[in-house]
């Protein structure tokens, strides 16, 4: 029986890292020839394998593209779930978030941004795409139970983030950290 439940977590472990590697070579795809570029084939040259097991794992170009921009989602969720649940101030931590767009975190906020925009064409990625607003609501509503400050410090994000993708410049977070400030102020008023 051991022998038998071994096996089985060890093709379920393979498993997981083929889905990974299919994943990682999606996104880098995505960084490298934005995500009209992704298809399976593509995405298999890129990671080493055939065509039919980028298939096995994900049937549609749908269901690929939406566990790429999940596996980047969720690294923002798991980032803003720790800034909301510390007790540090946390639009402090989302401007550091923001400003990692412009150095480490260019790769991923780019994936994300790319694929977040295809979801206007692909709805199969919308319920995905709107996970970073979601998070970046939650953690707003911890400043103001102010509706239109929640939705303007979503929509002042959302713009930052876009902003410093298109310049190619180093993003000052505490700029950032007072823009949004601002943002919750003036709502107030």
């Amino acid at each position: 029986m051991t022998a038998e439940h071994d096996t089985g977590d060890g093709r379920k472990l393979r498993g997981q890292r083929r889905r990974a590697q299919i994943i990682e070579a999606t996104l880098a795809i995505v960084r490298r020839d934005g995500a009209t570029g992704v298809t399976h084939r593509t995405v298999a040259k890129e990671a080493g394998i055939t065509t039919s097991l980028t298939l096995y794992y994900f049937a549609t170009l749908d269901d690929l593209l939406v566990a790429a921009l999940t596996s980047v989602t969720d690294e923002y969720t798991h980032r803003i779930r720790q800034l909301i649940e510390s007790e540090d101030e946390p639009l402090d931590g989302l401007a550091h978030l923001i400003a990692e767009s412009a150095g480490p975190g260019r790769e991923r906020a780019l994936a994300e941004r790319e694929l977040s925009t295809l979801a206007a064409r692909r709805p199969a990625l919308r319920p995905v795409a709107r996970r970073w607003r979601d998070n970046v609501a939650e953690l707003a509503r911890t400043q103001t139970d102010d509706p239109d400050a929640v939705e303007a410090v979503v929509a002042l994000s959302d713009g930052l983030c876009a902003a410093i993708l298109l310049n190619d410049e180093e993003a000052d977070p505490n700029h950032i950290r007072a823009i949004l400030g601002k943002a919750l102020r003036r709502t107030r008023q």
